[in-house]
C-alpha cells in the first residue's frame, strides 16, 4: 500500500469522526451509547461513520501489519489486536480539541485578511501597518500551528513531529505577544517624539525591531527541538506537554514582565494623549466639555485594550507557575483558549479600527465608501 493512500484515507476517517462527535454530543449517555429510539439523522450518521470506520481499519490493518515485520520494535506500540480495534479508540476525540481546531481555523482566516488587505493597498505602507502586518502573520502561524497539532495528535503522534507542533505554537504565540509589546512601543514614539516619527532612521528602527521579534521568537520555539523537552521525563512536564516545566515557568514570567512593560507605555500614552488633547482644546477654543469627552473616550479605549490583553493572557501565565502535567486537562484547556482567542480578538483592535484598513475593506466588499468616512478628525481614542 502506498504512503499517499493511507494518508487519504486517515484523512477521510478524521473527518467522519469529527462529523459523528457533533451528532452524538447531545445524546445522554455518557460512553457514546444511541438511546432507545435514535432520530433519522443519528442512524444515517452513524451508519456512514461506522462504514468509514471500518474500511480504514481493514485498510490500515495490512500497512501495520507490514511496519511491524520491518521494525519489530513497533509491536509494542501497534500491537495487532489494536488496529482491529481502532475505531473503537479513535472515537474517544477530545472536543476541547476540537473547538481548538476550529478556533485555529477562524484565526487563519481573520488574520489572512488583514494581510491581503494591506499588501493590495498601496495606502498602507507606513511603518505601523508594517507592524500590524507582523502581528497577523504571527496569529496566522498560531492559527496554522493549531491545525498542526491535531493533525499530529490524531494522525502523526511521533516525538519529532510532536517537538515540532509545539516549537511553532511557541514561535506563534510568542511573536504575537512581542508583536503587540512593538506596537505599543510604535505608539508611544508616534506621540512622544511625533516630528521625528517618519523620518528614514525611525522607519529603519521598526524594521530592526520586527527581525528582533521574530529572531527572539524562533529561538524560543526551538528549545523544545533542541532538547529543552519532558519526553525523557514525564514527571517534568508543564502543563503544555512537551514543553518543560521550567521553560514554561520561563515563558510565563517573561510574559509577565513584557505585560508590565506593556501597562507602563499605555499609561504614558494616556498621559501624552490627555496633555495633546488640553493643548488642542486651548489653540481652538474648543469647550471644557467636549476636552472631558473626548480625553475620557480615549483613557476608556486604551484601558480597554490593555483589560483585553490581560484577560486572555494571565490566566494561561498564572496557572502555567503552579501547574503541572498531573493537572486535570480541562484547566490547562480553559486557560488556554482565552489565549488563543486573543489571536481572534487582535486584528479587531489593531487593524479593523484603523480608519485606513476600514477604507479598505468596504472598498473590497462593496467598492464603496461614505463620503468624509476618511476625513473624520482623529482623537486620542485612534491612538
Amino acid at each position: 500500500m502506498q504512503d499517499s493512500e493511507l494518508h487519504e484515507t486517515i484523512f477521510i476517517f478524521i473527518f467522519s469522526t469529527i462529523f459523528t462527535l457533533f451528532t452524538l454530543l447531545h445524546m445522554r449517555e455518557q460512553r457514546w451509547r444511541l438511546g432507545p429510539t435514535p432520530g433519522l439523522l443519528s442512524r444515517f450518521v452513524l451508519a456512514a461513520s461506522q462504514t468509514f470506520l471500518e474500511a480504514f481499519s481493514s485498510v490500515i490493518h495490512p500497512h501495520a501489519a507490514a511496519m511491524s515485520n520491518t521494525h519489530p520494535n513497533m509491536s509494542a506500540l501497534i500491537p495487532d489486536a489494536k488496529v482491529r480495534n481502532v475505531s473503537v479508540e479513535l472515537l474517544s476525540l477530545n472536543p476541547w480539541d476540537v473547538v481548538l481546531c476550529v478556533t485555529g481555523t477562524l484565526v487563519c482566516c481573520e488574520n489572512a485578511l488583514v494581510l491581503v488587505l494591506i499588501a493590495h493597498t498601496p495606502s498602507l505602507r507606513a511603518q505601523t501597518f508594517a507592524l500590524v502586518a507582523s502581528l497577523a502573520s504571527a496569529d496566522l502561524l498560531a492559527g496554522l500551528s493549531l491545525i498542526l497539532n491535531f493533525i499530529v495528535i490524531y494522525m502523526m503522534n511521533t516525538d519529532f513531529v510532536t517537538l515540532l507542533s509545539a516549537g511553532l505554537l511557541i514561535t506563534a504565540f510568542s511573536a504575537s505577544v512581542l508583536n503587540v509589546l512593538a506596537i505599543t512601543v510604535d505608539r508611544y514614539l508616534s506621540l512622544y517624539s511625533a516630528l521625528t516619527y517618519h523620518t528614514e532612521r525611525a522607519v529603519t528602527f521598526t524594521y530592526v525591531v520586527m527581525v528582533l521579534v521574530w529572531s527572539t521568537s524562533a529561538a524560543l520555539g526551538s528549545l523544545p527541538v533542541l532538547g529543552w523537552n519532558c519526553l525523557r521525563d514525564e514527571a517534568t512536564c508543564s502543563i503544555c506537554r512537551p514543553v518543560h516545566k521550567s521553560n514554561a515557568a520561563a515563558l510565563a514570567i517573561s510574559f509577565l514582565l513584557v505585560f508590565a512593560l506593556i501597562l507602563q507605555l499605555y499609561l504614558q500614552i494616556c498621559k501624552i494623549a490627555v496633555r495633546h488633547a488640553q493643548q488642542i482644546a486651548v489653540q481652538h477654543h474648543f469647550r471644557a466639555a467636549s476636552h472631558a469627552a473626548s480625553a475620557a473616550k480615549g483613557v476608556s479605549t486604551l484601558s480597554g485594550i490593555l483589560g483585553t490583553f490581560a484577560l486572555c493572557w494571565v490566566p494561561l501565565a498564572m496557572y502555567s507557575l503552579v501547574a503541572d502535567t498531573y493537572y486535570p486537562s480541562t484547566y490547562m484547556y480553559a486557560t488556554a483558549l482565552p489565549a488563543i482567542c486573543s489571536s481572534i480578538i487582535n486584528p479587531i483592535i489593531y487593524a479593523f479600527r484603523n480608519p485606513d484598513i476600514q477604507r479598505s475593506l468596504r472598498l473590497a466588499c462593496c467598492g464603496c465608501t461614505p463620503y468624509g468616512f476618511t476625513m473624520r478628525p482623529r482623537t486620542p481614542s485612534d491612538v
